[in-house]
């Protein structure tokens, strides 16, 4: 009987990821930074709006795309020596904890600043627990240096991925790519 592997991951797999880097990208760049007075300002409701609904958006995805991990089945990694296949691993819970962290600390520094979460339409979630302006200003600076950790690390990760392509010639990039993208593993063409 003939043992086939898989050359790319499936195409719900696929979804999730590359709707996870646009989400996080959309919402960093949606990001507003400043001062608490500017991010609550009425003039930067809309943005800061878009930036709550799009955060809680990358935080349910992450969650549906963990539980799909579960049950999906991979492609076997490529043969890397121990160092790279360590760095692989780290890199990718890394971004897993950053995918949760980002969007948890912006709540929880929003909450307790003593600030609604509102979404776009203006759907609003009051603070559930008493506010502590000092924390949630700590949490609230975390989340800011957590959301550009995130920006350089998958700024690394795809550095990587152009590397296996390119260097390597593997098929690590051309996994997660969907099959109508013209691009093959480096040692197929």
């Amino acid at each position: 009987m003939e043992h086939r592997t898989l050359a790319r991951y499936g195409s719900v797999a696929q979804i999730f990821h590359w709707a996870t880097a646009l989400l996080v990208l959309a919402a960093y760049l949606y990001g507003l930074g400043g001062s608490e007075a500017r991010i609550y300002s009425a003039a930067r409701d809309f943005d800061r709006q878009l930036h709550e609904t799009l955060g809680l958006c990358v935080f349910a995805l992450v969650l549906l795309r963990v539980v799909w991990r579960m049950v999906d089945t991979r492609p076997a990694p490529p043969p890397l020596s121990r160092w790279m296949g360590l760095a692989s691993k780290s890199v990718q819970g890394a971004l897993y904890l950053l995918l949760f962290a980002v969007p948890l600390t912006a709540v929880a520094g929003a909450w307790l600043e003593g600030h609604p979460l509102t979404l776009l339409a203006g759907m609003q979630f009051a603070p559930p627990v008493a506010s502590s302006h000092e924390v949630g200003a700590a949490i609230a600076s975390l989340h800011t240096w957590l959301g550009d950790a995130i920006i350089w690390l998958a700024g690394f990760h795809a550095l990587a991925a152009i590397f296996h392509h390119a260097v390597l010639k593997d098929g690590v990039l051309v996994s997660m790519l969907p099959r109508w993208v013209p691009l093959r593993p480096a040692k197929d063409r």
